[in-house]
């Protein structure tokens, strides 16, 4: 007998969302110079959630100056001050969790299940982290006596749009930098929440400012005199551009750009556990994941067996409602993605690859697209070469682990892979050969704050989390 699942929906009533918000400057919500606003819309039902302000380049200047006078006060303070605030800011995280995670599954689209599982638990684990940090600068490895680097320019994207921020800010502000966050303009709304968590932690004026706005609005803060550090997580293309605005200036720069990550999976791997890293590695948050495993490289002789299990398991996935603590895969974040994520299956098909998804009833409203996996592909194909930030897996097979490590690196980019085998050997010896930041051993999509994130390539250069998410902050 089949069971059918009740819903279980998350009330809104926990989060109140106001009709308007403004910029966040000197410790003040303030409008934009010229007035202008722009809406942000639930992605699983297309309603209008609130009208946020569109940052000018007047604007982006009162908040780079802000934070330069607040950076004075707040650099010299000792790290066990600074920890205080972040130590502060974490715990206002803990107690507000629930309430952010349904902002941000109404303005993301993810599963309630995620925002509420995954990303605020690391939201606050980061903060904590790094007011750990704060007061032993002096230990990291950088150093005697590390100094901030200044005021820090902040582009985070729309995909974790609170753990981005967390990742963004509470490494710059235990080092001793102020900073300046331009939120994602399709979901802008935790970061405007964060502000009001600043406020109500007491964080003296002008440490943090948020900047809402467009790609205009990003261009402006990052090209901005007074900016000494650039971080930025989004798309390759995007990140090649500010490489280039910053060529030539003092600025520093951390990039955290795309990925095609390949899941690796030999023959004496636990197919069950292997199946459930599979779609962890591409159906969480939609496949909208810069590390997601969108390559799966099965060794031939189990590719049936494992497929028979993964499209089994696949039929289990409930698609809908962000809110429902049943739902598995949530709406795509805009109508823009979901027009690439279509363009890209349809060219798998065009070029040969055999398209299968499960049944299943997509929702009316909203922007959707069902799990979905390309099998027959070659390295040729376009859904094996392009970042599809979608939930779409592309299958290709192996005979030898030499033939696994040339498919795996056959890419521009390097910001990920995954191993699937029970010989800790084979794990180390793929490890040493494939071109990633993070390579994880019979798991996926696995992070914490004490561990560093990121790529080789086309998928950036730096580092963030950990120790080593210090340095983009010290001057060393």
């Amino acid at each position: 007998m089949t069971f059918a699942y009740a819903p279980a929906p998350e009330s809104r009533s926990v989060v109140d969302i106001a009709p308007s918000y403004g910029l966040f400057i000197n410790g003040e919500f303030t409008e934009a110079a010229d007035g202008k606003v722009f809406k942000t819309i639930s992605p699983s039902s297309e309603e209008v959630l609130s009208e946020v302000a569109q940052a000018t380049a007047e604007d982006v200047d009162r908040a780079v100056k802000s934070a330069r006078k607040a950076f004075e006060s707040w650099s010299a303070l000792p790290g066990s001050e600074r920890a205080k605030y972040l130590f502060r800011i974490a715990r206002v995280i803990q107690e507000r969790s629930r309430e952010l995670a349904v902002l941000e599954s109404l303005d993301n689209g993810k599963p309630i299940r995620e925002s509420r599982d995954a990303d605020l638990p690391l939201v606050a684990a980061h903060f904590f982290y790094y007011a750990g940090w704060a007061d032993k600068l002096a230990h990291a490895g950088y150093g005697p006596d590390p100094r901030p680097l200044g005021v820090a320019g902040q582009v985070i994207p729309w995909n974790f749009p609170l753990l981005m921020l967390a990742w963004k800010i509470a490494p710059a502000l235990a080092a001793g930098n102020t900073v300046v966050l331009k939120p994602a303009e399709t979901t802008p709304l935790s970061a405007l929440f964060f502000a009001d968590i600043c406020r109500q932690a007491g964080l003296p004026k002008g440490v943090v400012n948020i900047i809402t706005g467009d790609g205009a609005t990003g261009a402006e803060l990052v090209g901005h005199p007074g900016i000494d550090k650039v971080a930025f997580t989004g798309s390759t293309e995007v990140g090649k551009a500010i490489a280039r605005t910053v060529a030539g200036t003092s600025k520093k720069v951390t990039l955290e750009l795309g990925g095609k990550a390949a899941n690796i999976v030999f023959d004496d791997a636990p197919i069950d556990q292997a199946v459930e890293g599979i779609v962890n590695g591409i159906f969480f948050n939609q496949g909208h994941v810069c590390c997601a495993g969108s390559r799966l490289l099965v060794q031939e002789s189990v590719q049936d067996e494992l497929l028979d299990a993964l499209k089994r398991r696949m039929r289990t996935l409930r698609v809908g409602d962000p809110l429902d603590k049943n739902t598995d895969v949530g709406a795509i974040n805009s109508a823009e993605q979901l027009a690439r994520i279509r363009t890209l299956a349809e060219a798998g098909e065009a070029e040969g690859a055999e398209r299968w998804a499960p049944d299943c009833e997509l929702p009316g409203s909203g922007f959707w697209f069902a799990p979905t996996l390309f099998t027959g592909v070659t390295q040729a194909h376009r859904i094996a070469r392009e970042e599809i930030f979608g939930p779409v897996l592309s299958v290709l097979t192996f005979r030898t682990p030499e033939e696994a490590v040339a498919k795996a690196n056959n890419t521009p980019y390097g910001l990920s892979a995954g191993i699937w085998t029970e010989k800790g050997s084979r794990m180390l010896w793929m490890a040493s050969r494939l071109r990633a930041g993070v390579v994880w051993s019979n798991t996926f999509n696995k992070f914490d704050p004490t561990s560093p994130f990121g790529g080789y390539k086309e998928s950036g250069y730096g580092r963030e989390g950990g120790r080593h998410g210090l340095e983009a902050y010290l001057d060393v």
